[in-house]
This record gives structure tokens, C-alpha cells and sequence, in this order.
């Protein structure tokens, strides 16, 4: 299926910090008539580094994207700030912030409002869990200003994927990179902050569906970070799949055939779009 991909679109704009920006990939057939569904996919680098226009290097570029639009679903790929420009929750707020404003924007792009998923690797599936999972109410819309999304809602997410993510941040927690995202401080406000950051928090009975997917020879992220999640998910009642990538390390390096893996993600996210909406 042919793509129409719409570069550098600016989704919020936020004093003292840079535009954050996002590219979407669409299908060709995307209409206000025949709406599509749209991934939001989230670029890790231990929440300090990274580019919405780079994959991990064991894909072909765009890979994720071309996929996507090759089922019939949207691709956007966001940038947002980073743990050495602001601290948590800015990431949240920019990663929900982006969202509203696909949505507050889906006749323009023939979008479909209702069917959004999540999609991360490393750093950046923590977040899109965190997106899917934790509690909007404290989430200000404010605290990012979404570009002509000030009257966006937030609706659920319909589905979310993680690759090789961190899910229990408070085990995690003094860890350069977590502490750096989280502002470090003393141990007591560390150990708090990580609790509120931590997907594994906010489990709950209605989240959306999941796959989670990580390698079991990762050095980077330890494989039981994906199973306390997938676990605790379950144990609420919610519908958690669990895939441990064999000899496979931190996303999926060593893997002879990371497209496969794309591919399983893909037909996921199609299963949940065609499901009926929710009552």
C-alpha cells in the first residue's frame, strides 16, 4: 500500500523548551470517510537520547512505519522531551499531548479518533505504557500545550505494544539513567517518584490489551521486567501476551530476522482495531 507521509508537524509547543514534533505515515485510502486506525510509536535511548526519525539499527528504515501502513493503519512517530531537558512526568505529558492532538485532528488526516494504539522500544514502551495505564486526572493538559488539541479528550487506548522495557522502575532506580529521569534528589523522594513513573503501578482491570515482548539473553533491560508486568496485568484480569524472544538481547539484537518481529506487532494491533469498540 502505497504512504502520503506529512514531516515535522508541530503537536505542541511549550515555553522554554523546543517544538516537539511528530512525522505521520498514512495510507493512501486514509479519509474522513474511510478513517484509519493510528500507532503512536515512542524511539527509546534511556529516556536521555533519541530521534522519532530513527529505529534500532537491526531494521530497515521505516520499517515500523511501512508496516503499519501496509495493514491500513497510521504510523506516527513523536519526538519528546528528553530526561536532560525536563524530568518525569514531561515525558507523559508530551507523549499524551500528541495523542490528543492526532486526535483533536483526525478528519484532517482520516484518522480514526476511537482506535489508537501504542507502540515503544526500550524507554519508549515505558512510556507508551504509561500512556495506556496511568490515571489522566493529575495529567494537566496544561503542562503541554498541545497545538489546536485544547479540546481533545482523553479516551482510552485501544491496544499497546512494548519492546524490551523497563515496566518496575523502583528496582531500577539508581540506575544513571532512571535516576537522571526522575531528578534524583534524596532516597526517599528517588524511591517515590520511581513508583509514580512505574508502568507496573498502574495496572488495572480495564487496561487495554497488551503485547509485550522482550529478549531473554537482554543485558540492558533484565526479561523479568516484561514478566512482572505481563503478570501483574493478568492478575487483575486484564489481557496481557508475553513473547521472550529466545537468545535475543536488548531489542532484539542478534536476532536474524527483527522484521518478523515487526510483523507479529502489526498483526496485534490489526486483531484489537477490528474488535468492536467498547460500550
Amino acid at each position: 500500500m502505497s504512504t502520503l507521509v506529512h514531516e515535522g508537524l508541530t503537536y505542541a509547543e511549550i515555553q522554554g523548551y523546543r517544538p516537539l514534533l511528530l512525522d505521520l505515515h498514512l495510507p493512501v485510502t486514509a479519509s474522513p470517510q474511510s478513517p484509519v486506525p493510528v500507532v503512536v510509536w515512542m524511539h527509546g535511548g534511556a529516556f536521555w537520547e533519541g530521534d522519532r526519525r530513527y529505529l534500532p539499527s537491526n531494521l530497515a528504515p521505516n520499517a515500523v512505519f511501512d508496516t503499519l501502513v501496509a495493514s491500513g493503519i497510521a504510523a506516527a512517530t513523536i519526538d519528546y522531551r528528553l530526561s536532560g531537558e525536563a524530568t518525569y512526568p514531561a515525558q507523559l505529558h508530551d507523549v499524551r499531548a500528541a495523542i490528543r492532538y492526532l486526535r483533536s485532528n483526525a478528519a484532517t488526516w482520516g484518522l480514526d479518533a476511537t482506535r489508537v494504539g501504542v507502540w515503544g522500544e526500550s524507554s519508549g514502551g515505558t512510556l507508551g505504557a504509561l500512556a495506556a495505564l496511568a490515571p489522566t486526572d493529575s495529567d494537566a493538559t496544561s503542562a503541554t500545550n498541545a497545538t489546536n488539541a485544547t479540546n481533545a479528550t482523553d479516551q482510552p487506548i485501544t491496544a499497546a505494544a512494548l519492546w524490551c522495557s523497563p515496566t518496575d522502575l523502583v528496582s531500577l532506580r539508581h540506575f544513571s539513567a532512571i535516576s537522571g529521569l526522575l531528578g534524583g534528589g534524596d532516597p526517599e523522594a528517588l524511591e517515590a517518584a520511581a513508583v509514580q513513573a512505574s508502568p507496573l503501578t498502574h495496572v488495572r482491570g480495564d487496561a487495554p490489551a497488551f503485547l509485550i515482548m522482550h529478549g531473554d539473553a537482554d543485558r540492558t533491560v533484565p526479561v523479568h521486567q516484561a514478566e512482572l508486568l505481563h503478570k501483574a496485568l493478568l492478575a487483575v484480569g486484564a489481557r496481557s501476551t508475553f513473547t521472550a524472544v529466545e537468545g535475543a538481547g536488548h531489542v532484539f539484537d542478534g536476532h536474524p530476522d527483527a522484521q518478523q518481529l515487526v510483523e507479529q506487532v502489526v498483526a496485534f494491533f490489526a486483531q484489537e482495531f477490528a474488535q468492536p469498540a467498547a460500550a
